[in-house]
């Protein structure tokens, strides 16, 4: 399985540290191969390229504690989920 987390991480912020570790250990708890990637909202704002770049995702995760370096890309992301029918969460 694969999700995308919609976000600029930074390691110095709690909220993304604890992202990455839930998912850890939800996958441990439930034995799934999971892979996750973080995806810089700048990169988001193509709607066109979205296609390729979120479409490899199971679901996509809307990452807290951000101000985003693109709104437009995080929502454009958001959008994407929402039209292609991709799970999604925002927190």
């Amino acid at each position: 399985m694969r999700i995308g987390i919609i976000g600029d991480f930074q390691p110095s912020y709690p909220s993304h540290l604890a992202t990455n570790k839930a998912l850890d250990q939800t996958a441990r708890a439930l034995g799934l191969d999971l892979e996750y990637a973080w995806l810089p909202t700048e990169k988001l704002e193509d709607a066109a390229a979205n296609e390729t770049r979120l479409g490899q995702f199971d679901g996509l995760w809307c990452a807290p504690g951000s101000p985003y370096n693109s709104m437009a890309g995080a929502l454009e992301a958001i959008r994407f989920a929402r039209e292609h029918d991709v799970p999604f969460v925002g927190t």
